[in-house]
């Protein structure tokens, strides 16, 4: 039993993880990505290189830089720490913060070309027969753009899941309470135990395959 508790946790925790930042990051990208697809102003190249910078930057750099705004001895975290009374950091919510940072560019990207793609003639034709701004959003814009939603989704969810660099800075490798699968596998490769990171390696494989055969089977 204890075996497969050790290696269960780290599943279900990446799951969690995943489930809780993709479902943030996919909010934050279309509401994001909608109001820049139709939005022209100055500094908006600057802005939008900000919000692709960590599809660049190595996870490492991402991580030291969540350390350093959320660590102990930053504003956010001593506040953090005094509201909830725990740290930020070594925790599973530093592990979904770590996996939103991260993921964000891709499923931002992705639905903001989905609603480039929407023309705009036909949100200023409901419009002009009095449709309200939700009401174009919810009829004619996410309808045409339903695809690259969904690819967004299924993008920021495999890139959260898939989460190392960043989430080993800010999050750690406990067992039990931050230690994700891929965190996991690099400690049981660390240690020689290749049959455990294997285990694991064909879980995150099939997590991996089940949400891609759903974007491809209802993307169509």
């Amino acid at each position: 039993m204890s075996d497969w508790n050790n290696f269960a946790a780290p599943v279900y925790l990446s799951i969690q993880v995943a489930v809780i930042s993709s479902i943030i990051v996919f909010a934050l990208a279309v509401a994001i990505a909608k109001w820049m697809a139709r939005k022209r102003f100055v500094g908006r190249s600057v802005l939008e290189t900000l919000f692709l910078l960590p599809l660049v930057l190595p996870p490492s750099v991402v991580g030291f830089i969540l350390l350093v705004w959320l660590g102990r001895r930053s504003i956010v975290g001593r506040a953090y720490e005094w509201f909830v009374g725990q740290p930020i950091v070594f925790s599973w919510i530093a592990a979904v913060i770590a996996a939103v940072v991260v993921a964000f560019p891709l499923g931002y990207r992705t639905i903001k070309a989905g609603f480039e793609e929407v023309d705009e003639e036909l949100e200023d034709s409901a419009r002009a027969l009095g449709a309200s701004e939700w009401q174009v959003f919810r009829y004619i814009t996410v309808p045409l753009a339903s695809r690259a939603l969904l690819a967004g989704y299924i993008l920021g969810f495999a890139r959260a899941l898939g989460e190392f660099g960043a989430t080993l800075m800010i999050a750690g490798n406990i067992p039990h309470r931050t230690q994700t699968i891929p965190t996991a596998i690099y400690v049981a490769v660390d240690g020689g135990n290749l049959s455990l990171a294997w285990m694991w390696t064909f879980a995150m494989i099939l997590l991996s395959f089940l949400m891609l055969f759903v974007a491809n089977r209802y993307s169509k």
